[in-house]
């Protein structure tokens, strides 16, 4: 019995081996057969030609200011003797923010109105040359005319020989003398009259000089111009300041209105020309990534922000020039978030904003990657003499598993997607990727085998991934 049983085990085990072989050649053919038919060609991804919305954008990055910032300086030089505020304080227009020492200027102002003073008294005395000036004109208009009655009186007795030719001389040398001594009289009346004017013009700059000088002791308190939000603050009380009126002062402090707030951004030359004022935008605050802030252009500069005052620099070209556009933030997109005083934005944060400058409604449209150039080797043409190659605009459509070169001419352009103005007429489907076979390796005419699109969005935080065949 047990011989009969180690046959039966030997045998079994052969028929075994025998299906595995079977199965295993049976697997190969499957495979040869399957792979014989699978389609051979360029594996590419494909996308229909459609209508949509573009909405063409200029990115920029900047910072976030207020409108509106007040830099206050001191006029006087001197030490803060009074500071008011501190950082961060609400104030309201004409509020007392610090006081300079005013000891010197007090001093100036005592000086000038000593030197008026001065002044005026100048001025009685010159009046009072001039009264006197105008009595001794009438004492000697008296006496003249006194002297010339006698002296004609004189020419008839003289006639008659009553009197002698020295007294008739006596008498007339006394008129010419009066005569002479009002002259002189008027003269000093003159000279006293504009004495008296010069006085006053002195008197006038006296005022004049004091009237600065309590101009400057005023300025030794600094009041706040408008009201807001002491947004910046250099100074400590007991620091020394350097005036503005003959040179650059220090600045003490920065007033704010953070109510209504800007973003400046860097935009680079090839994209200014687009922005237009106006232009609506979306702003993206690092400080709240979960917040899309709205806004609009009120500014652009026309000078480059890095334009340089010296001929090297400003002729340079290696440099990027960007010119900086202002962008007001809409409040009422964060009208919720100023809540019990508190403001959302503070000067100097970092955003982002998109720009739109222009917008189509229902055009026809491609995904950009289906968009390639191509060189235009036309040897026939004049062109193409003149230059060895030119660059044209090509999309490839998927027909019957080949490729078909078609020209294009494109217009504007958003993040995925780009105007097609000519060369398609919609509905056809067009090769979108993978990027390297689209931009070199693809030929009209060339098989292709179109494998499934994997495309990954975000929803609400989540990634979904959309299988399109």
């Amino acid at each position: 019995m047990e011989p009969r049983t180690s046959k039966g085990k030997k045998k079994g085990n052969q028929w075994l081996i025998w299906a595995l072989l079977a199965l295993f050649v049976a697997l190969m053919a499957f495979a040869y057969f399957k792979n014989k038919k699978k389609p051979k060609g360029e594996k590419v991804t494909t996308e229909k030609v459609g209508r949509r919305t573009i909405r063409e954008t200029v990115s920029a990055s900047g910072k976030i200011f207020p409108e509106k910032e007040i830099k206050i300086s001191s006029d006087v030089s001197g030490e803060i003797v009074e500071l008011e505020v501190r950082e961060g304080d609400s104030i309201r227009a004409g509020q007392l923010l610090a006081r300079i020492n005013p000891d010197t200027y007090e001093s100036a102002v005592e000086r000038g109105n000593a030197s008026l003073n001065n002044a005026r008294s100048q001025v009685s005395i010159s009046q009072a040359q001039v009264d006197a000036a105008k009595a001794q004109i009438e004492q000697i208009e008296a006496n003249l005319a006194n002297a010339t009655k006698i002296h004609n009186r004189n020419i008839e007795l003289r006639k008659q020989g009553v009197i002698s030719q020295a007294d008739f001389d006596a008498s007339l040398a006394n008129v010419h003398a009066l005569e002479a001594n009002l002259k002189s009289a008027k003269s000093n009346l003159n000279s006293s009259i504009q004495g008296t004017r010069a006085a006053e013009f002195t008197v006038k700059s006296a005022e004049a000089g004091l009237k600065e000088l309590r101009t400057s002791l005023s300025r030794t308190s600094i009041y706040a111009p408008s009201s807001g939000i002491i947004s910046k603050l250099n100074v400590e009380e007991g620091e020394r300041v350097v005036g503005t009126i003959q040179m650059a002062g220090t600045e003490m402090m920065r007033i704010a209105n953070l109510n209504q707030m800007e973003v400046q951004v860097d935009v680079s030359e090839n994209d200014i020309l687009r922005v237009r004022l106006g232009d609506t935008a979306e702003i993206e605050v690092d400080a709240y990534l979960d917040r899309v802030f709205k806004g609009y252009v009120t500014e652009i500069a026309n000078s480059a922000s890095n334009t340089g005052t010296t001929t090297i620099q400003t002729l340079s070209s290696d440099q990027v020039t960007n010119f900086v556009v202002k962008i007001r933030i809409l409040e009422e997109t964060y009208a919720d978030m100023m809540t019990g005083g508190r403001f959302p934005f503070r000067p100097g944060m970092s955003a982002a904003v998109e720009i739109f400058t222009n917008t189509k409604e229902d055009i026809l449209c491609v995904p950009i990657a289906a968009v390639t150039t191509r060189e235009d080797e036309n040897k026939d043409s004049l062109v193409a003499r003149q230059r060895a190659f030119e660059f044209k605009e090509y999309v490839f459509v998927y027909s019957s598993d080949t490729a078909k070169m078609v020209r294009v001419r494109s217009g504007i352009q958003d993040d995925n997607y780009i105007e097609v103005l000519e060369g398609l007429e919609g509905g056809e489907e067009v090769i979108t990727g993978p990027y390297a076979t689209v931009s070199r390796k693809l030929k009209s005419g060339m098989k292709l085998q179109r494998e499934e699109k994997k495309e990954e969005s975000k929803k609400n935080g989540a990634s979904v991934s959309v299988t399109v065949d």
